[in-house]
């Protein structure tokens, strides 16, 4: 059964009695997300469950306040939890490639980095001060002439007894000598000792073995006492230092005394400080170079390995770090070794170590653009390998391509406690679910975001409390009730439900700007409802170009589309264009044409490459539908041909199946159809019609052919019953339809449009199997019928000729 819809059916209105505020500057404003608690329930789930691999994918169309909601339950949660503890990175001086990574509370990373300054910079100053000091000086005196009064005596009873067998001690290069003397006192020649008999200079050689066997008696023996002595001097410069830089150390230590890692770094940093005293001495004058411009540059001391690089400071901070990372580039996430040019060579050492957002997030939260993470290589890898081993590394990515391996550091790993949270689009989380096994290990939480809710009164006084904010927090003019009652009903129409309201806010958001914005130039001190009027109207006149120039084309008769009279077998069809940022609907003239022949129904799109595979399944459910009703007891025998006339890109859809279907019925059975109607739907094989998408704009597009060639009241369009609750037409179409001057029609069965276009009744089956006559159906049996004997008969003369040939 057809219904023709009233004005009421066409746009639910929003009546602005519902809002108590005079203006929206009354209002207090939005606490919260409006709607959406399903998805709001999953992030308050997967927020507060620790186990591993709850992490969270909030998935939904972009501006349906993704973003807003994760950053109001996270800042919120956050707040009531404790602070994580400082990270920071220390040298290693067992392994200086590997820099120790070394925890502490919050806010101390700081202080010990501080501390640890002081303490070098004191020790530059003490340690020079005790080795110049009157006790350590005359401690070191008593060793050094120790050893001096030592060596004295040992090499003086050599002497003596050198002298007493005819020999002197001489230094030389790199040591000492024994030199045999003469009658004159001085080195014995060559000439005197020849002069000597066998027995003499027997007893001269065995003289200079003893010499020199004592002499190298001795010489053991001093450097051994070097050595002790050495020892005593290293043990008093180690006792000097100690005596500045025990207690400093201890202090330290004592403010960390639960970390056994950093207790540990400062004996390591102790014990290196002890090894290094010479560092810490007061420069020695150099002496002159003999070639003044061949001097060296003086190599300083190096007191950064002292030095610590706090990673993370999360000292003054109020409870878990909340980090948005919107390049979420690998460097961005991981962190960076960075390096400085020097004499023309990349350096670096552990102070350049660099925290990525992982490192600031750990202990709390980390938000990214799931499409972001994607595009950057090594990315998304990389993160889901941190999040498996809950610890993040800093590494070059790009040490395994190159082709000379380097020297790099490889700081130690940081323990990582972190609830990822990714934002993207729906056709991402379904890519990834479906494609990546370890993705569904690590991302079990799914935050479904609709882009619609139920157009409720709490709702609506949500929405009010939306615009009261966004114009408050953006500085623009209040709303009236007579304004916010259109920012809902534009709401309704965004969701295409007069029950339902979109929650895609950024459109809202958008609109609530430009209507601000011509209230402004109105000079008004409220926005109200002709305001938001005029922001669509200007909206629609700035994207339209387009639809005005095929609109143009039509009604000039370029594009061949009829809004009155009748034609057989012609039917107008509607479709929606979308060009990215705007779509409207398109009429199109759909033909058919019969004859004899037993092809079936041809597709001509289908044809020529030209039809989708769900246009396609549409006319193979038309042809089911033909077979179910007129072929029950014989069977059809015809050629029939569909096509979208001067359509020469690719048609997809099955709205188009009931007004297919009514130019084939028209093309059987020779009955013209009114061209002032066009159709849109969809049917299943027993010609239940089904609903469509872009009702709205379909319906508007031929009102504004039909406005534009003038409205006769004859017009009109017949569109499923199940979309009629979709509809929320502009307020032109409205007004003809109340003024007698277009038409909308409801159908539930494709039957229910035949008497609208062609002025007969589609008729039913009677009990013999016929039907009616005067009725289409009985129009179409009989034409079937001619047709089917037309097929019998040239097949009986043909075989004819074959016996007679």
């Amino acid at each position: 059964m057809a219904i023709i819809l009233k004005p009421d059916d066409l746009y639910r209105s929003c009546d602005p009695k519902v809002f108590t505020f005079r203006t929206t500057g009354d209002h207090p404003g939005l606490e919260g997300i409006i709607g959406q608690r399903r998805a709001l329930d999953a992030i308050d789930f997967g927020l507060n469950l620790q186990s591993s691999g709850f992490n969270i994918y909030v998935l939904g169309d972009s501006g349906t306040g993704k973003t807003s909601a994760i950053r109001t339950f996270i800042s919120r949660k956050a707040d009531t939890e404790i602070v994580p503890p400082d990270w920071c990175y220390v040298f290693n001086f067992a392994e200086a490639a590997e820099p120790i990574a070394v925890w502490m509370e919050p806010g101390r990373g700081v202080e010990f980095q501080k501390d640890m300054e002081a303490l070098i910079d004191h020790l530059k100053v003490e340690i020079p001060k005790i080795f110049e000091s009157k006790e350590y000086k005359r401690q070191k005196a008593v060793y050094t002439d120790e050893f001096q009064g030592k060596q004295k005596e040992l090499f003086g009873a050599l002497e003596k007894e050198a002298e007493s067998r005819g020999f002197k001690i001489k230094s030389a290069m790199g040591g000492f000598s024994i030199v045999a003397i003469g009658a004159s006192g001085d080195a014995l020649t060559e000439e005197e000792y020849n002069t000597f008999d066998q027995k003499r200079k027997d007893e001269l050689r065995e003289n200079g073995k003893s010499i020199q066997e004592r002499l190298d008696d001795v010489m053991r023996l001093l450097k051994k006492e070097e050595k002790e002595t050495g020892g005593k001097l290293n043990e008093l410069e180690r006792i000097a230092a100690l005596s500045v830089l025990g207690h400093l150390i201890e202090d330290i230590k004592s403010q960390h005394p639960n970390n056994g890692k950093l207790q540990a770094y400062l004996d390591a940093a102790r014990e290196d400080i002890l090894k290094s005293i010479e560092d810490f001495k007061a420069p020695q004058e150099e002496p002159p170079s003999p070639l003044p411009f061949l001097k060296m540059q003086k190599q300083e001391p190096n007191f950064s390995r002292y030095s610590v690089n706090v990673l993370v400071n999360n000292g003054g901070g109020k409870g878990s770090p909340c980090v948005f990372e919107s390049n979420p580039t690998y460097y961005n996430l991981f962190g960076r070794i960075e390096h400085k040019l020097q004499i023309g060579a990349a350096i670096t050492d552990f102070t350049m170590i660099k925290a990525g957002a992982l490192h600031k997030a750990n202990g709390g939260y980390l938000v990214v653009n799931a499409l972001d993470l994607l595009r950057n290589i090594f990315s998304y890898d990389a993160l889901k390998r941190a999040i498996r081993n809950r610890e993040v590394k800093i590494e070059d990515v790009w040490e395994q391509y190159r082709l000379v391996t380097t020297t790099t550091m490889k700081p130690e790993p940081i323990p990582l406690d972190v609830k990822v949270i990714l934002i993207g689009t729906p056709e991402i989380y379904y890519l990834l679910y479906n494609l990546d096994e370890e993705y569904r290990e690590l991302f079990k939480v799914k935050a479904d975001f609709d882009n619609r809710i139920e157009r409720t009164e709490a709702n609506i006084r949500e929405y009010a409390a939306f615009v009261a904010t966004k114009t408050r927090e953006e500085r623009l003019l209040p709303f009236d009730a007579s304004g916010v009652a259109r920012v809902v009903e534009y709401g309704s129409r965004l969701a295409e439900h007069q029950e339902k309201l979109s929650s895609k806010f950024s459109d809202v958001s958008n609109l609530i700007r430009e209507s601000h914005y011509w209230a402004r130039k109105a000079d008004a001190d409220v926005v109200s409802g002709r305001h938001v009027e005029k922001a669509l109207e200007e909206k629609v006149h700035r994207h339209s170009r387009i639809e005005d120039r095929m609109r143009d084309v039509t009604a000039e008769g370029t594009i061949i589309v009829e809004t009155s009279g009748e034609a057989i077998g012609q039917v107008n069809g509607l479709s929606v264009l979308d060009t990215g940022d705007y779509s409207f609907g398109r009429p199109s003239r759909i033909t058919a044409t019969v004859h004899a022949g037993k092809r079936g129904v041809v597709n001509i799109e289908r044809e020529t490459k030209l039809s989708g595979k769900i246009h396609e399944k549409a006319v193979l459910i038309l042809s089911s539908y033909l077979g179910r009703k007129y072929a029950s007891r014989k069977p059809i025998s015809l050629t029939a041909s569909l096509t979208f006339e001067q359509l020469y890109g690719m048609i997809e859809g099955d709205s188009a199946t009931c007004a297919e279907l009514y130019a084939l019925l028209s093309a059987i059975a020779g009955v013209p159809i009114r061209q002032g109607i066009a159709v849109t739907g969809s049917m299943d094989q027993n010609g239940t019609v089904q609903p469509i998408g872009g009702a709205n704009e379909k319906i508007e597009g031929f009102f504004d052919l039909c406005r534009l060639r003038g409205l006769t009241g004859e017009q009109g369009v017949i569109l499923p019953m199940r979309n009629a609750r979709n509809l929320m037409l502009k307020k032109e179409v409205v007004e003809a339809v109340r003024e007698g001057k277009f038409r909308i029609y409801a159908i539930e069965h494709v039957e229910d449009g035949v008497e609208i276009l062609t002025g007969i009744p589609a008729g039913k089956e009677g009990p013999d199997g016929t039907y009616p006559a005067g009725t289409l159906n009985r129009l179409v049996e009989e034409r079937l019928t001619a047709l089917r004997n037309a097929m019998k008969g040239e097949e009986e003369g043909e075989k004819r000729k074959d016996r007679e040939d």
